[in-house]
């Protein structure tokens, strides 16, 4: 950055200017310990549905909070996380971002739209969603997620 003129100069101090750092010699190689080879991405209990831009879910969630049918025990901050889990998964084997109609598709997969559910699913999913919004809810959000075929979420 220049020097204002009204500053006044060290005597015999000479400018700063901009030097390049020295050149590193050979290439740049991904030989990190996690870094993936090329190939699908693992599969496997715990690695959970990759897909893109997973999170726009959460956004598209709040839309459906006024709409839901709740019974006593069940509380919204662990329907959302669950579903949306769902949801993500649901995207995820059409490889492609979440939309409206995937959080469609797993609120109404556990009746959470319905006015009418049938008690034996709401004992079960209150059951099955307790404690997923939490934050150690990883593995409860997970096993919402496996309870949910991929012929019950339209996959191709």
């Amino acid at each position: 950055m220049a020097q204002p003129p009204y500053v006044p100069h060290a005597a015999g101090a000479t400018a700063r200017h901009y030097t390049s750092p020295p050149q590193r010699q050979g290439g740049w190689r991904a030989d990190r310990p996690g870094e993936l080879a090329d190939g699908p991405l693992p599969a496997g209990e715990g690695f959970g549905y990759q897909g893109p831009d997973q999170g726009y879910a959460l956004r598209l969630a709040r839309r459906f909070v006024p709409r839901l049918q709740l019974r006593a025990g069940e509380k919204a901050r662990d329907v959302v996380a669950g579903c949306v889990t769902v949801a993500m998964k649901r995207a995820s084997l059409f490889g492609r971002a979440p939309i409206t109609s995937d959080l469609q598709v797993a609120f109404d997969h556990w009746s959470y739209l319905d006015v009418g559910a049938p008690i034996e699913v709401v004992t079960s999913r209150r059951e099955l969603f307790a404690g997923a919004g939490g934050h150690d809810g990883y593995p409860i959000r997970c096993r919402i997620a496996d309870e949910v075929p991929a012929e019950a979420l339209g996959a191709p």
